[in-house]
């Protein structure tokens, strides 16, 4: 496992506990909020979503950009933890030898901020794949070369240095904490904002796939978020990112070759 697995467990004997129930509690909530639209909200989410009807009202792109915020919470946060529990963990150490403590939340607002940005602009693409008519009333983008590009590129980005360093950089949370730490209120709000940005240079164009599984499609969600998670977690997981990449360039040529063929 990797260095957040193996420093996890001496986490927990310290007074972690509270922040971890208090982010699990926040993880559950969320998810329970996503069971909750797909289940008694989605004509009403696919309302909004159907190309042959009028252009999105103001509330139209108040509920989406709510929906995408409370997804990415729900799928991200979990892998996000052990970054989180041990910049509680550091900041209580420093506290002891004299600095400044700092309420761990503050770090949580920096990173929880940088996807509800990505949030915004996930609301603003599917604002133009509505106007567009390109998804259909699940929310399935309905042009299969569309989708086999979207899938060639997320595959191609997993093999890219980029992917690589903000994969990285998330995977050793006690050597992001000390490589990028900052001390005071602001410095702990801009360490979350650093972080949140690694994420999500890891994990973007993840989020792009579920216009072509289904935004409210309750498996792909869940697979996605576990995949991010096992990314984060596992040792070598660079090996499962190249698997990815391989299954989704062969998936975007297999859509692309099929439409094609049809034709």
């Amino acid at each position: 496992m990797t260095e957040s697995t193996e420093i996890l467990g001496k986490l927990f004997k310290q007074k972690n506990l509270f922040i971890f129930l208090g982010i699990f509690i926040l993880i559950i909530t969320s998810w329970i909020y996503i069971f909750y639209l797909s289940s008694t909200m989605a004509s009403k989410v696919n309302d909004i979503l159907m190309p042959q009807m009028e252009k999105w009202t103001f509330d139209d792109v108040l509920i989406t950009f709510v929906m995408w915020s409370v997804m990415m919470i729900a799928m991200m946060l979990p892998s996000a933890m052990p970054m989180i529990l041990i910049f509680s963990a550091v900041n209580r150490k420093r506290h002891s030898l004299g600095n400044q403590n700092v309420p761990t939340w503050i770090f949580l607002i920096g990173y929880i901020l940088v996807w509800v940005i990505f949030s915004l602009i996930m609301t603003l693409i599917q604002f133009m794949l509505h106007n567009f008519a390109f998804v259909s009333p699940e929310i399935i983008i309905i042009n299969p070369i569309l989708s086999g590009i979207i899938l060639i590129s997320a595959g191609i980005y997993q093999f890219t240095k980029v992917k690589e360093v903000c994969l990285k950089n998330c995977q050793t949370p006690l050597g992001f904490v000390m490589n990028y730490w900052r001390e005071g209120k602001f410095g702990a709000f801009v360490m979350g904002l650093h972080h949140g940005l690694y994420c999500v240079g890891c994990c973007w164009i993840l989020m792009i796939l579920l216009f072509i599984a289904g935004v409210m499609n309750l498996l792909w969600v869940s697979l996605i978020a576990i995949f991010i998670f096992l990314e984060k977690v596992i040792q070598r997981s660079f090996l499962l990112s190249y698997i990815a990449g391989f299954l989704l360039i062969a998936w975007g040529f297999g859509l692309i070759a099929h439409m094609i063929y049809r034709k």
